[in-house]
């Protein structure tokens, strides 16, 4: 199953930056609440024996994955970075503690100095952008190290379904061996990676409609879990902790 926002966008597809401009709200925010768990624990648990002190978390959509690691005491100084006015007003309402800055940017340039930052964090963003290439290399440029995390939205089907992900502005399609060949091709170090399935409460919220369906992927997220080589070929997301060779 992929999953995703239940709220689409209404924005043409080729309007990028219009697309995203009003796409986040009050009305989302508890399903954004609900995925920005997950994904903090996988870079916490990623981050594990490193210390972070200055961080940037580039897409920071509304806050919530800021607003998480702030709880948990994860860096002394956060950044964000965005391109959606209406994110950085859900950002502000939160108040994080330990939020240094709010960029908002429209363009591939980040206005940061060459390794100002120890960790980047960039999780389910490069599905979303038109030069992935060109992201990643600013975001080396500003880190000493990064944490990706990609939906695994590749299927041999995939082609039969451009307008359900375009809908998303999922524009890039990417599976394990295809964003570690990404990452790999533009001279990342992979140190740690983690293959994950979405929580019950995720697949509750996004199945809150159909029964049929919160069964059949209750029954997927088991078969996955007693079978782990599935979960390195299919899962429903891919985390990498990485640096830079050069």
């Amino acid at each position: 199953m992929v999953l995703h926002n239940p709220h689409k966008m209404n924005a043409p597809v080729n309007d990028f930056l219009g697309s995203y401009n009003e796409m986040y709200s009050d009305d989302t925010e508890e399903w954004r609440r609900l995925g920005a768990i997950r994904k903090t624990e996988n870079i916490l648990e990623l981050s594990q024996g490193y210390i972070f002190e200055k961080i940037v978390k580039i897409g920071a959509g509304d806050g919530n994955i800021l607003s998480l690691l702030s709880s948990k005491g994860f860096g002394k100084s956060l950044t964000a970075v965005e391109v959606s006015e209406s994110a950085i007003r859900q950002i502000k309402k939160k108040n994080i503690p330990n939020l240094f800055e709010i960029k908002q940017v429209n363009g591939n340039e980040l206005p940061f100095r060459d390794k100002e930052f120890n960790l980047a964090i960039c999780s389910h963003v490069l599905e979303h952008v038109e030069n992935p290439r060109t992201t990643l290399r600013e975001i080396r440029r500003i880190s000493e190290y990064q944490v990706f995390e990609i939906p695994v939205d590749f299927s041999f089907r995939v082609d039969k379904k451009v307008k359900h992900f375009l809908s998303y502005g999922h524009i890039n399609i990417f599976n394990p061996p295809l964003f570690r060949f990404l990452l790999l091709s533009e001279e990342f170090q992979i140190i740690r990676e983690k293959f994950a399935m979405y929580d019950a409460a995720v697949n509750r919220y996004a199945t809150r409609n159909n029964r049929i369906k919160f069964f059949m992927t209750t029954i997927k997220v088991l078969i996955w879990k007693f079978l782990p080589p599935l979960m390195k070929i299919k899962p429903n997301t891919y985390t990498v902790l990485t640096t830079h060779k050069g």
